[in-house]
């Protein structure tokens, strides 16, 4: 008997106990589909942060007093909300100390602010972001119409602003925003650029903010002295983990941190977030893999039990085939390839399943849809592992069978 055989022959014997084959189904297909459905949800997110990724520009890093991705619980927050605030003169300090960096540049911001010309107004969720000019060059920000910032700017806290393109797009409807006067928080501010498109991430546009100098920012909100990031750009990839050591010895320098404490500050970089979404992911992942790993084990003693129950119903059909010269191996392979049979078929429905289920909820955050390849191979080499695993046994029992002992059996 070759393996098409084989395979046609363990076939019809699922669809002859079909209730009892999709019961056994239903566990394997709760177990891949927990594993594919997560995993195609979180590939989504990687790829998408991967991607669209601009918190910060080429080989940039930014210094802050909080981290990137909050996590833990309020004593974890305390920690953070009682460190020294990263003022102006720090920054300043940084920048004079920082030689081999292409450039050193300061930001603060304030969301949920509404910007006005004439009788249009935004909606109040437009970023304004207080900044220095070198941060044109550290967030890789273009000037698409206008000009940028400058440090005469800064110097005279100028009541100027650079607008992004959803701002412009909701104000000047067409219009020329070049020269033209525009309020937030009934301050008057003058446009004198337009940013490049930048696109947006999870949903979430990058272009639905606003830059003025952040002297500026500081006569506005009476803020100079709150936390502010730097960010340090490094000339080269090479010379980029260099520039990272230099700068975190600096500051604790500069903010007078005794040694062997621990930093009173954050330094993050584009490698930095991904790493701790990646962390927070894979725990998402050991729970999954720990619903999956209980629902394919009951599974498995599942196949076990129906394996067990077809070899007594087909020991006569066992005894026919071994008195007619059917070998050991022949019987062997037979219900092993059935077992795996009907894992993969548990398994294709999971995969199916899995990848739809987890496309539909990445849809909600605007991530691309994917199939995780490597997970449905993996699903696929699990699905292979649970048939030969609880297969075998019932196998090896029919393979032994008595042809004569066989033949009498009712």
């Amino acid at each position: 008997m070759n393996l098409i055989e084989i395979v046609r022959v363990s076939l019809q014997s699922l669809y002859t106990n079909k209730l009892r084959s999709a019961l056994t189904i239903l566990g394997i297909v709760v177990g891949i589909f927990s594993i594919i459905a997560v995993s195609t949800v979180i590939t989504m997110l990687q790829n998408s942060i991967e991607e669209g990724i601009s918190f910060f520009g080429k080989n940039t890093f930014q210094v802050q007093k909080w981290p990137a991705v909050r996590t833990g619980g309020p004593g974890e927050w305390a920690k953070y909300r009682n460190r020294k605030d990263i003022t102006m003169d720090d920054f300043e300090h940084l920048q004079r100390l920082m030689t081999g960096a292409i450039a050193v540049s300061s930001e603060t911001g304030r969301g949920g602010r509404v910007v006005k010309f004439g009788s249009e107004k935004t909606n109040p969720n437009v970023r304004i972001n207080g900044v220095t000019p070198e941060s044109f060059i550290t967030r890789d920000w273009n000037v698409d119409k206008g000009r940028a910032l400058n440090h005469q700017d800064i110097n005279s806290a100028s009541r100027v602003v650079i607008l992004g393109t959803d701002v412009v797009e909701k104000l000047f409807k067409g219009l020329d925003p070049i020269g033209q006067d525009v309020r937030m928080d009934n301050y008057k501010l003058k446009v004198v650029g337009v940013l490049e498109k930048q696109g947006d991430i999870f949903g979430e546009s990058l272009d639905n903010f606003a830059i003025i100098p952040i002297s500026t920012f500081g006569s506005f909100f009476g803020d100079r002295r709150r936390s502010v990031g730097i960010s340090v750009m490094a000339p080269s990839k090479e010379e980029y983990p260099d520039l990272m050591v230099k700068a975190e010895g600096h500051m604790r320098t500069v903010r007078k941190v005794p040694p062997g404490e621990e930093n009173d500050f954050e330094i993050i970089s584009n490698d930095s977030i991904l790493s701790q979404i990646n962390d927070i992911t894979y725990n998402v992942r050991i729970g999954a893999f720990a619903i999956a790993t209980i629902a394919l084990l009951a599974a498995g003693i599942g196949i076990m039990n129906i394996m067990l129950v077809s070899v007594t119903e087909r020991t006569k059909e066992i005894g026919i085939r071994k008195s007619i010269g059917a070998k050991k191996m022949n019987i062997l392979n037979q219900f092993i390839i059935e077992a795996i049979t009907l894992c993969l078929i548990g398994g294709f429905i999971g995969i199916v399943l899995g990848i739809g289920t987890g496309n539909f909820v990445g849809s909600f955050l605007n991530a691309k849809a994917t199939i995780p390849l490597d997970w449905v191979a993996i699903g696929v080499f699990i699905c292979i592992v649970i048939g030969v695993g609880f297969g075998t046994y019932p196998a090896y029992k029919a393979a032994n069978l008595d042809p004569i002992e066989a033949l009498r059996y009712e």
